[in-house]
């Protein structure tokens, strides 16, 4: 049998970081097809950081909405407000030493560190996170925080990993920031229009401002797919400044949603109550090949 050469092998920290992201990147294609296909035309190092972003993420939205409450209802020990505590206080510990126990946040921490994501960003997430766990009506001032700490952030943590390395304009800096925190709007208030029904009846929760399920009506749904379509329009406008590579995935990942709020744009406010809005698996691999082939939103 022959020896394996255990200098081309990775070992030690090495061999841990390894391991610690493809933890990460698990998560992403168990829980987003979307997103996970989206990725999946990056470059293999940019992948890794979104891959990175992502689990964290994914996680923490676990803690407040998904895995930790139902693990709550079998055993009274499990508190999602203490773990979310925890992870948050792991996760800024983690981007000050490089290193964590926790796999998915020890992955996190090396993006962090290496594309500049600063405590200033991951705090707001933090943030919107804990309202998951208390809020339930939001007033335009909270719900503007909390869209912006679940998502418009989690844009900007992206946008550091696209640019790392590249030069840009004050002008071209900020036109790219607006246009990673609409997009990243934009998905979080179709994903909420998707959920509208679940949040209300399973959550108790609501969240665009004096809106209702119950005096949900196809006013109030054009106006929301309105604001949405103005997210949208923003933030194609920084698509041409991003490097190759990052471009089409997020050219992809825009033409998704694009098509999401066109479906819900068609649908009557009574159905979309009724049922969760989706594009087919067909659906997103033809606007993944349009992307390749050059569409633009």
């Amino acid at each position: 049998m022959e020896k394996q050469d255990t200098t081309k092998v990775p070992t030690g920290l090495a061999l841990y970081n390894i391991a610690a992201h493809r933890a990460s990147r698990e998560v992403i294609y168990s829980y987003s097809t979307s997103f996970g296909l989206a990725t999946r035309i990056i470059s293999k190092e940019l992948r890794a950081h979104i891959e990175n972003i992502y689990a964290l993420v994914r996680v923490a939205d676990e803690i407040v909405d998904g895995s930790a409450a139902e693990a709550a209802a079998i055993e009274t020990a499990v508190d999602p407000g203490q773990l979310l505590a925890d992870f948050e206080n792991e996760t800024y510990l983690a981007m000050k030493r490089g290193f964590s126990t926790n796999l998915i946040i020890h992955s996190f921490a090396l993006t962090a560190r290496e594309v500049g994501i600063k405590k200033e960003i991951v705090e707001p997430f933090f943030f919107s996170m804990r309202q998951d766990l208390t809020e339930t009506i939001h007033d335009q001032a909270s719900f503007q925080r909390y869209v912006y700490g679940s998502a418009e952030v989690v844009g900007l943590m992206c946008l550091a990993a696209f640019v790392h390395g590249h030069k840009y304009s004050e002008h071209e800096k900020t036109t790219m920031v607006t246009g990673a925190r609409a997009l990243g709007a934009a998905f979080q208030k179709v994903n909420f229009l998707r959920d509208l029904a679940s949040d209300f009846e399973k959550l108790g929760r609501s969240y665009f401002p004096g809106v209702d399920v119950k005096t949900f009506n196809d006013d109030v749904k054009n106006a929301l797919v309105a604001d949405i379509e103005n997210d949208l329009r923003i933030s194609a406008l920084a698509l041409p400044l991003l490097p190759a590579s990052p471009r089409k995935a997020v050219t992809a990942a825009q033409l998704l949603f694009q098509e999401l709020n066109k479906k819900i744009a068609k649908t009557k406010a009574e159905e979309l109550i009724q049922a969760r809005i989706s594009v087919n698996n067909l659906r997103k691999l033809i606007l993944l090949a349009k992307t390749l082939l050059g569409a633009k939103p």
